[in-house]
């Protein structure tokens, strides 16, 4: 039984809870508001550091877009500019001095559309591989076969079965090329040399 005139009990929580609110509480209240500034500012600077590293790659990605975007109609624009380059070749090298004005007319004008073509494939980013007289790259060059010849140093090409492009600074193919075998080896400096007049 409980008498009427004592006063209700205080569980142990009860009295635990303002008890504890003022143990948390830290002694200076600036300390917990400059340390809550000072938390305050690093998450605003990780903020920021992660808007700016957003906003770069977002750049890089619509250059990269704007850049390679042509990649697929190129890759199969290539395969245009390869059937010009073999009706040119088949002709051979004395039938344009050989055929008549109407002969010549028709070679003159697949050349100029050959020229055009790589105009405007170079207009968009894409550039055509040329290395005939280069030191052999496997970056930008795929060697079908070695040629023995003495007269070049080993491992330039010597010929060119078929050109490589560029889009941007990414290969859209490699050229594909015989390489010569059996020449002086090229010095460090050579090569570079090499590379660089081509």
């Amino acid at each position: 039984m409980t008498d009427a005139n004592q006063p209700p009990e205080t569980t142990s929580t009860e009295t635990a809870a303002p008890q504890d609110s003022f143990a948390q509480a830290p002694a200076d209240p600036v300390e917990a508001l400059t340390r809550e500034n000072t938390e305050l500012k690093d998450r605003l600077l990780r903020i920021l550091a992660e808007m700016e590293n957003l906003r770069r790659r977002t750049e890089r990605e619509i250059a990269d877009g704007r850049a390679y975007a042509v990649t697929t109609f190129a890759r199969d624009a290539l395969g245009v500019s390869d059937n010009v380059r073999r009706a040119l070749d088949a002709t051979g090298p004395d039938w344009k001095s050989q055929t008549d004005a109407a002969g010549q007319a028709l070679f003159e004008g697949v050349e100029l559309i050959e020229r055009e073509l790589l105009k405007v494939m170079e207009k968009h980013g894409v550039k055509q591989l040329n290395p005939q007289g280069q030191k052999f790259d496997p970056n930008l060059h795929q060697a079908m076969y070695e040629v023995p010849d003495a007269s070049v140093p080993a491992g330039t090409v010597v010929q060119v079965l078929q050109s490589g492009f560029t889009i941007g600074d990414r290969i859209l193919r490699p050229a594909l090329v015989g390489v010569s075998k059996g020449g002086p080896k090229t010095a460090p400096g050579e090569t570079a040399a090499g590379s660089s007049q081509a």
